[in-house]
């Protein structure tokens, strides 16, 4: 959950976060090969690649929209190690193969052998960031392609560094800082069913686990994956401890609650609405949780104390009062919002960031994204992770406008950032976010700018239901209209997870989408023609 224009609105703030420059990346070839003499070569390649040991199978997936089709997710290799973001999806429907998307890169010549071990990288890497590395952060080696276009054997990590994520990668023989990317996504047992009082004032059922002592845990039992909300009551030290795998959490650290009648809203919506985004992606999506395979989910609530905002820097109040993300691995962290009587300096109170369902199905979705295509935090492909989890952030609340506080819109964390939210799918513009791809940001704040330029890919999905005439294109978009929004959903869904490679830029992103359209609904299809209409009135081609 993204509020940059926030944190530096903030009326107690002097200075605005440090921009974290955006990597850009080598030379690569990328493909969209969805018929004929070009989708048969490269489906020959692919299947030669794979016997030379140049691809090697990273994920293979059933279509739970499509039960005939099946998806390869294909990871590129030099000499046996794995290249950074080079990644074929081959989709094919029984023995025939019905596409390709992907990102190869080329001409490496490179000794894949490396001079450091994992543990002596992990070390340097904890010199580098101060942080404590736990035995799950383990360094992997890879590939990586730079910007001038060569290749460094590096061994790569993602590191929490108390105000942020970070993806390090380091020379796998020098160890020397090659590059910092920030990675920070920002948003014996007894069932019972207890109610609880929401941030918002709305009363709501949760599934909570009761104990024989008498007392109950936030802790779903009813849902298939484990839901545990862990109450952190403002120990910092500690949730940064866990975030980097110093320490586990137990029960004693679950929020709890002694008569099933909860009141901390915080402790409620998090818990509830991760309940609620599981039910979204398996009833609307036939998916079983962040992996498809049911993971555990860890909601982490009050990492910080209100009543002690002055205390803290700038960047931590911006990560753990002013935003929500997901930490990897099926955690996220709910920042505590501002005390009363501070507001933002438009004006906005900030409250509980775990009290919006589309915040929680946003940061969740960051989590999809990880177990699906995984695509690469900076420049385009950054902006289509952002916007894919505003889309099914958006999916989400429409699905429970029946019963979710308030009514579902196209306005993003409008229901803690008060009032006004944060970004807007209809009008990118009223956030100071482009709506067309000739205005797009082409500046190095915010990661080659993830969430400003998420503003195109999110008004294609906005315009692909409701329609309407681009203000600057002149090109008009006939949606499917608001009682067919599950259609594009699903098709986004589908292409964002299913065939959309790690790095992707709009065009792919265009192309993946129209072909997941028309294996969902047919070739000339309403679904197909929206989104092809929209992607094409907003500039991209």
């Amino acid at each position: 959950m993204d509020v940059r224009t926030k944190s530096a609105a903030w009326a107690l703030v002097a200075a605005a976060l440090a921009a974290s420059p955006a990597a850009a990346e080598a030379p690569a070839r990328q493909l969209a090969a969805v018929a004929g003499r070009e989708l048969a070569d490269w489906d020959a390649r692919v299947d030669a690649m794979l016997r030379a040991g140049d691809l090697r199978v990273r994920r293979t997936q059933e279509d739970t929209l499509l039960p005939s089709r099946t998806h390869v997710r294909l990871t590129q290799l030099h000499r046996g190690v794995p290249v950074y973001g080079g990644e074929l999806v081959r989709q094919t429907d029984g023995a025939a193969t019905v596409s390709v998307f992907g990102t190869l890169y080329e001409g490496i010549d490179l000794d894949p052998r490396p001079s450091l071990t994992p543990d002596q990288a992990a070390d340097v890497v904890e010199k580098l960031s101060g942080a404590d590395l736990g035995p799950a952060r383990v360094p992997q080696l890879v590939v990586l392609p730079q910007e001038d276009g060569r290749f460094a054997l590096t061994y790569t990590v993602r590191v929490f560094e108390g105000a942020t994520i970070s993806r390090y990668f380091v020379d796998a023989r020098s160890g020397a800082l090659v590059l910092k990317r920030a990675e920070l996504m920002h948003q014996a047992a007894t069932a019972a069913t207890g109610t609880g009082t929401g941030v918002s004032g709305d009363r709501k059922k949760m599934s909570v686990r009761g104990t024989s002592a008498g007392g109950f845990f936030a802790d779903d039992v009813l849902r298939p994956p484990s839901l545990l909300t862990f109450d952190m009551k403002g120990n910092l030290s500690r949730t940064i401890g866990f975030l980097n795998g110093q320490l586990g959490l137990r029960d004693n650290d679950l929020a709890q609650d002694s008569d099933n009648v909860w009141t901390d809203g915080a402790n409620v919506d998090a818990h509830t609405y991760a309940g609620w985004t599981y039910d979204y992606y398996f009833k609307r999506h036939n998916r079983r949780g962040l992996d498809g395979n049911d993971l555990e989910v860890l909601s982490i609530v009050h990492p910080v104390r209100r009543e002690d905002i002055r205390l803290y820097s700038n960047d931590i109040v911006s990560t753990f009062y002013l935003n929500a993300f997901y930490a990897g691995e099926g955690v996220m962290v709910y920042g505590e919002g501002l005390p009363p009587g501070l507001r933002l300096t438009t004006g906005q109170r900030v409250e509980y960031l775990a009290g919006a369902l589309d915040v929680v199905a946003h940061e969740l979705t960051h989590g999809v994204t990880d177990f699906t295509s995984q695509l690469v935090y900076a420049g385009e492909s950054g902006a289509l992770n952002e916007s894919f989890s505003d889309m099914m952030a958006a999916g989400a609340e429409f699905y429970f406008s029946g019963t979710a506080p308030g009514s579902a819109d196209w306005i993003v964390g409008e229901d803690v950032f008060v009032p006004g939210g944060i970004r807007s799918m209809q009008n990118p513009l009223a956030f100071g976010d482009p709506d067309h791809y000739s205005i797009r940001f082409t500046g190095l704040e915010d990661n080659g700018g993830v969430h400003i330029n998420s503003g195109i890919p999110n008004h294609v999905f906005y315009l692909a239901v409701v329609g309407g005439t681009h203000r600057l294109s002149g090109v008009t978009v006939q949606g499917v209209g608001q009682g067919n929004i599950e259609q594009i959903e699903r098709t986004m869904y589908r292409a964002f997870t299913t065939m959309m490679p790690p790095v992707a830029s709009f065009s792919t992103a265009r192309a993946v989408t129209i072909q997941s359209a028309r294996d969902l609904y047919g070739a000339g299809s309403p679904a197909e023609r929206a989104i092809t209409q929209a992607w094409t009135a907003v500039g991209v081609n």
